[in-house]
């Protein structure tokens, strides 16, 4: 199986002033591009030739997990922004939150803590567990929940490429403009499924 570059759902300028077109150039036009060429050209030949990405991000290791979780990860980040992003999520979602984590004030302070917290790259992530339950985890580099047996539902990428051309060292600054762009309705659908 070849993998292809995720198609934006918005322009690469869209989801200013929060994340500008140049990051989006770069992070996914350059990052994203890479992570999927090395993908293709690793799992020649491999087990993994005519895998899904979510089997690669459960079952791989090494440069194939790297840059396949990269390609899944990234995908998936992408995929939950929105120039005209919900301030705040609704239904369902909302009581799943007010029941984790208290309200929803509570559950961004823990999650930016988790964001920011994170020693060097990685991504922060709001998952579910079998019985629903709503969990805040950290995974270094290329981690994601799949490969716990977790359903992601949204994340924060907290490379320095994902906001250092815009905020340089201020990743806290980044993380508060991001809240601006999620789209709710996205992870409220990946919360139902």
């Amino acid at each position: 199986m070849k993998f292809e570059m995720p198609i934006l759902p918005y322009a690469p300028n869209a989801l200013e002033p929060a994340i500008s077109k140049t990051t989006i150039d770069l992070h996914y036009g350059k990052h994203l591009q890479t992570y999927v060429n090395n993908l293709n050209n690793l799992i020649q030949g491999t087990a993994f030739e005519n895998a899904t990405l979510e089997d690669i991000c459960k079952k791989a290791d090494g440069a194939i997990f790297n840059n396949g979780a990269q390609v899944w990860n990234h995908t998936f980040y992408f995929n939950t922004f929105s120039p005209k992003g919900n301030t705040v999520p609704t239904g369902v979602l909302e009581e799943a939150i007010n029941k984790a984590f208290g309200s929803f004030e509570n559950f961004q302070k823990e999650f930016n803590a988790a964001s920011v917290g994170l020693f060097g790259s990685g991504w922060a992530w709001l998952s579910k567990d079998k019985e629903g339950k709503l969990v805040i985890t950290k995974e270094s580099n290329a981690g994601n929940p799949l490969k716990s047996g977790l359903t992601p539902l949204l994340c924060f990428d907290v490379w320095e490429h994902a906001y250092y051309v815009d905020y340089q060292n201020r990743r806290a600054d980044h993380l508060n403009a991001v809240w601006s762009i999620i789209d709710w309705k996205v992870v409220e659908e990946r919360f139902v499924k």
